[in-house]
């Protein structure tokens, strides 16, 4: 994971393959291909490295909770790394190994870590359950992946907390 971050922050996406990771590693590539399907994998769990998968609200809550885990997403994607991804998806095959690796390793880890932050929070009472989870979670993630694929605004500071927040008065109190 180290090197594969390494060549995509300091080479960029087009230099990282499976074989350049695995000769800066010193490990083999059948010891890469165990871990991740493709580079295009292999990139995308490099660029989110570091990203808290779903840490849990605890006594935070569940705004807190939220506000870390789309800040977290915006980090990532607000370097120019990032960006250059971005662009790469949005010129992509939807049915690519990129953009289905952008898929599973982002957008539907960022929505399971969301569901399971929800699920606690109704489960601690601070919210009430949901009845449309999926319409919630595209609501919450939505309007990120939007900024990163349109660039019409910026993946700035504020973004997290206002979609934050956002999310807090559309699931509203308790019962």
């Amino acid at each position: 994971m180290t090197a594969a971050h390494a060549i995509l922050m300091h080479e960029g996406f087009g230099r990282l393959s499976i074989e350049a990771v695995a000769q800066r590693s010193g490990v083999g590539k059948p010891t890469i291909y165990r871990h991740w399907a493709n580079a295009s994998e292999l990139a995308m769990e490099a660029l989110m490295a570091g990203f808290p998968a779903t840490g849990g609200a605890g006594e935070s809550g569940l705004e807190a909770a939220l506000t870390a885990q789309i800040a977290a997403l915006v980090r990532a994607f607000a370097t120019t790394r990032g960006r250059q991804i971005a662009m790469a998806l949005a010129t992509a095959d939807p049915e690519s190994e990129f953009t289905r690796a952008f898929r599973n390793r982002v957008i539907l880890s960022s929505r399971e870590a969301g569901r399971t932050l929800i699920a606690e929070a109704a489960g601690r009472g601070e919210i009430a359950p949901p009845g449309e989870i999926e319409v919630v979670l595209d609501m919450i993630y939505a309007p990120l992946l939007y900024r990163l694929l349109a660039g019409h605004q910026p993946l700035g500071p504020g973004l997290a907390p206002a979609l934050a927040a956002g999310a807090m008065r559309l699931l509203g109190p308790p019962g």
